[in-house]
């Protein structure tokens, strides 16, 4: 592999994806906000970048954007950010110019409402909260910018190593929403369906990242936390507010198969 591949923000799955592709003979570059971070990175054998986006002065060093995918791996934080979260992508928008052929957005499927239905990558989006209303608005972003492709892929919840959703409701009782349906994806498939993108060259596309199996809330969390050892949590058998997240695009484009394809084996 002769291509270079740039992930912004090294974070949870950021860090992971650069590691594997590293390890497939990718030549990788990763950004982090952390001058602690740089030598994890360098371990890795990834090119390390130290670059905050909430400096509005910070010089970003353009060797970082020399590249032939970069991915954007930054998630919109309401509360502790100083720069809205579409400004941020449009800075990285701009310096990327010119210099990358395909950007990568990763997204999530919060840009969605919860509108008791069940949507795809053909559903129009129309977010309920501040988050899903700035996902949308940096999505919006990459509209209209013809010198590289983009592409988006909005990943469910997400679980894996140092991410078990089920300590959230160990214990407690009187859980709303039991019945709704789940949407949840497991990082190794996170990584497997973006280097099944990059394999097949199918940029330019909209995927959902989102296992095919939706448990209710109260079946799934319930086995998550007997299987780890926490107390039963106890669920309200109700439907309320809820949408289960499906993808076309995934089978249809990628052909990719779920390694976590029912959370019963998981």
């Amino acid at each position: 592999m002769d291509k270079t591949i740039s992930i912004l923000g090294c974070g949870w799955f950021g860090m992971a994806l650069a590691k594997s592709l590293q390890a497939d003979g990718f030549k990788v570059k990763g950004s982090t906000t952390t001058a602690t971070k740089i030598e994890l990175l360098q371990q890795a054998q990834i090119k390390p970048y130290l670059i905050d986006l909430e400096d509005e002065n910070a010089k970003i060093d353009s060797d970082f954007f020399a590249c032939d995918i970069l991915f954007i791996c930054i998630p919109p934080r309401a509360n502790t950010s100083t720069i809205p979260y579409a400004k941020k992508i449009k800075l990285i928008v701009n310096s990327a110019l010119h210099k990358v052929k395909h950007l990568v957005l990763i997204s999530s499927t919060g840009v969605f409402e919860d509108g008791n239905f069940m949507v795809n990558e053909n559903t129009i989006p129309q977010p309920s909260t501040q988050s899903g209303l700035a996902l949308l608005e940096a999505e919006n972003v990459l509209k209209g910018e013809y010198t590289f492709t983009s592409t988006i892929i909005r990943f469910a919840g997400l679980i894996g190593p140092n991410r078990n959703l089920a300590k959230h409701f160990a214990g407690k009782k009187d859980i709303s929403n039991g019945l709704a349906p789940v949407n949840l994806i497991h990082l190794n498939d996170c990584i497997g369906l973006s280097k099944a993108m990059i394999e097949q060259q199918a940029f330019g596309n909209v995927f959902h990242g989102v296992s095919p199996h939706h448990p209710t809330r109260k079946a799934f969390y319930t086995q998550a936390c007997l299987t780890a050892g926490f107390e039963k949590p106890v669920f309200i058998d109700e439907k309320l507010a809820w949408k289960q997240v499906d993808s076309v695009n995934v089978p249809q484009i990628l052909g990719y198969n779920y390694l976590y394809n029912h959370w019963d084996k998981y």
